[in-house]
């Protein structure tokens, strides 16, 4: 077949794709029982978490800052690559912040048993490739362990997890700090993206209120952990200075992580390895003796 006439054959797909999701919202909370039907047919199964927290953002910005901010970005890389949104998610890692009012700090046994729930339901009502899109760095190391967990027992779905925005150097100049050190937790980075979609709720001239300066408290050598590192540092819960924050950064910062995020979705949609070598590890693992040495 000649090149022209696969390519266009590739464009009637992707056209299809879209007209597919259109009249459909992205949002699993507003789809009604038939339209969600449709709405798998349109994502190819493909359905997003964006995962979020509920805690102190510095003086500067709402409690809600990642959660907000993540299903912000997730809406709209589905506009660019449709996928049904899951809704409001916010059952993390944040023991951190259990000394800052308006913190929702679950308890650890819980945190893991409610993502095991919510994508084994999201797997039942059809979603057979799970995306957690992170958006709260305390979430990191929880995650990657609940990945590693999918392999405890079969699954006939797969769960992927997208964590950071890209490196600063893949980053628009628009979408860069004002100067050095600025960024951070509740700093300009987080509340200028904040700005650019819930502007009310920012309050970058209150960043001066509070000291988003490192403490340092501890005295330890590298390769040394303690749960407590984060408090020694910035016990008032804020890191950098959010006073420069502008909604032009915030947008710019936003939509680049939105392509970022509609190319990680297109890929895991192309994804066939995946799925393939799941299957073949859970046939091996029931009978580890047979496998070949």
């Amino acid at each position: 077949m000649k090149k022209h006439v696969v390519g266009a054959l590739l464009m009637l797909l992707v056209v299809a794709g879209s007209s597919a999701a259109q009249g459909l919202s992205a949002k699993w909370e507003e789809l009604t029982g038939p339209d969600f039907v449709a709405a798998l047919q349109a994502s190819k199964g493909t359905c997003a978490l964006p995962f979020g927290i509920i805690e102190k953002h510095g003086p500067s910005g709402p409690l809600g800052t990642d959660l907000l901010n993540v299903r912000y970005t997730t809406s709209l890389a589905a506009r660019d690559e449709y996928t049904i949104i899951f809704p409001e998610y916010y059952a993390g890692q944040i023991f951190e912040a259990r000394h800052q009012p308006g913190t929702i700090a679950y308890s650890s046994h819980l945190q893991l048993e409610m993502l095991q729930e919510t994508v084994s339901e999201m797997a039942r009502n059809g979603c057979q490739k799970i995306i957690i899109v992170n958006g709260h760095g305390g979430n990191n190391f929880l995650l990657q362990y609940f990945a590693q967990t999918q392999l405890d027992s079969p699954k006939d779905y797969m769960v992927y997890a997208v964590m950071g925005s890209g490196s600063a150097s893949e980053m628009p100049a628009a979408a860069r700090p004002s100067g050095p050190g600025v960024d951070g937790h509740a700093g300009e980075g987080e509340t200028a993206n904040i700005m650019a979609h819930r502007p009310e709720l920012a309050h970058p001239e209150r960043a001066s209120t509070q000291s988003g300066a490192d403490q340092n408290r501890l005295e330890l050598p590298d390769g040394v952990y303690t749960g407590i590192w984060w408090f020694a540092k910035f016990p008032n819960h804020y890191q950098g200075d959010a006073a420069g924050a502008t909604a032009a950064r915030g947008d710019a910062a936003t939509r680049a992580a939105a392509t970022r995020l509609a190319n990680a979705i297109r890929a895991i949609k192309r994804d066939e390895a995946g799925p393939k070598l799941q299957k073949e590890f859970f046939e091996k693992a029931a009978k580890p003796a047979a496998t070949k040495q």
